[in-house]
């Protein structure tokens, strides 16, 4: 099978062509611009269709989308992203669809990730597994019984949104919720009040330095090579990815759990304090038989999200 894949994103956008062989996925071309927001959705989406166009061999069977959400899914629009301001109800799917004479599926970012490490990463195998995002945001996306599972409407997986504390940083528009603890910004956003209030000011910290000019990046750095304030930081986080995971452990009960990006990157920063919150948290039947893994498709995870989705 010819599968087109596209992956959209608020930065940049991907265009990859693969053939399919059963469980086999092979990538022949990739081509990545920077998305230009000032011009209409559909103006974007023929500058990608022009690279298509360029890279195809022969004419697809399927097409799959990857793009961060709101969406929906089932009848194929993209529902005005953060990320992509005047992309508003742009039905991509029927659009790219009567262009190509082929099926296009479209689903949000995490669900496709979930389905490309389920396919072709760490969850092969697996009937029922949890994917989480742990970049930008936190998000999840669902593998149950064998199938992708999103919801009455689309939006499962939002675990981002779930509360873990009272009080904490801010992310998803709530304070102490689960990607306040545990994504970039909010890793960023904890470990700047930290430096403020540190009576030694931390290694990752300059002296007037705004909040939004420290990145996740920058404390584990500081973390590894031993600076206290960042290693607090990183296990408040740790504890916090615990208690969400257990969470997810008792009500799902999945064989895998595979995170992405800033765990993946940081796993020795976590592991230890997560392990540790999971096996006082969890229940023991569901904790015993899990996996907890980081993704395995690297910075590649993109293509074959995009390509992923059109297999579903």
């Amino acid at each position: 099978m010819y599968v087109l894949g596209f992956d959209i994103g608020g930065t940049k956008c991907a265009v990859i062509t693969a053939s399919v062989e059963g469980d086999s996925i092979t990538i022949h071309k990739k081509e990545a611009i920077p998305t230009n927001l000032g011009i209409s959705a559909y103006d974007m989406l023929d500058k990608l269709i022009s690279i298509a166009d360029g890279m195809l061999d022969c004419k697809p069977q399927r097409i799959g989308i990857s793009c961060g959400g709101p969406l929906d899914s089932e009848r194929g629009i993209i529902l005005s992203p953060p990320n992509l301001p005047g992309w508003d109800e742009v039905r991509i799917t029927e659009y790219l669809s009567h262009r190509y004479g082929c099926p296009a599926k479209l689903q949000n970012d995490a669900n496709a990730c979930a389905v490309a490490e389920w396919k072709f990463g760490a969850g092969r195998g697996c009937k029922n597994l949890v994917f989480l995002t742990f970049g930008t945001g936190m998000g999840a996306g669902l593998i149950l019984n064998g199938t992708l599972y999103d919801g009455a409407n689309g939006h499962a997986g939002e675990v981002g949104h779930v509360r873990l504390a009272d009080d904490g940083p801010v992310g998803y528009g709530k304070r102490g919720s689960f990607e306040g603890f545990c994504s970039g910004g909010g890793i960023s956003r904890l470990a700047y009040q930290m430096a403020l209030e540190a009576k030694d000011p931390p290694l990752y910290y300059k002296e007037g330095m705004r909040e939004d000019e420290l990145s996740a990046k920058d404390v584990a750095k500081a973390a590894e090579a031993g600076d206290a304030t960042a290693k607090e930081v990183y296990t408040i986080c740790a504890r916090k990815l615990g208690e969400g995971l257990s969470i997810l452990i008792d009500i799902l009960n999945p064989e895998a759990i595979i995170i992405g990006s800033i765990f993946a990157r940081n796993e020795a920063l976590f592991r230890k304090e997560a392990d540790k919150i999971i096996e006082k948290e969890a229940l023991r039947h569901s904790a015993c038989c899990v996996r907890i893994l980081p993704a395995a498709l690297g910075e590649s995870i993109g293509d074959y999200a995009a390509l992923g989705v059109a297999l579903l």
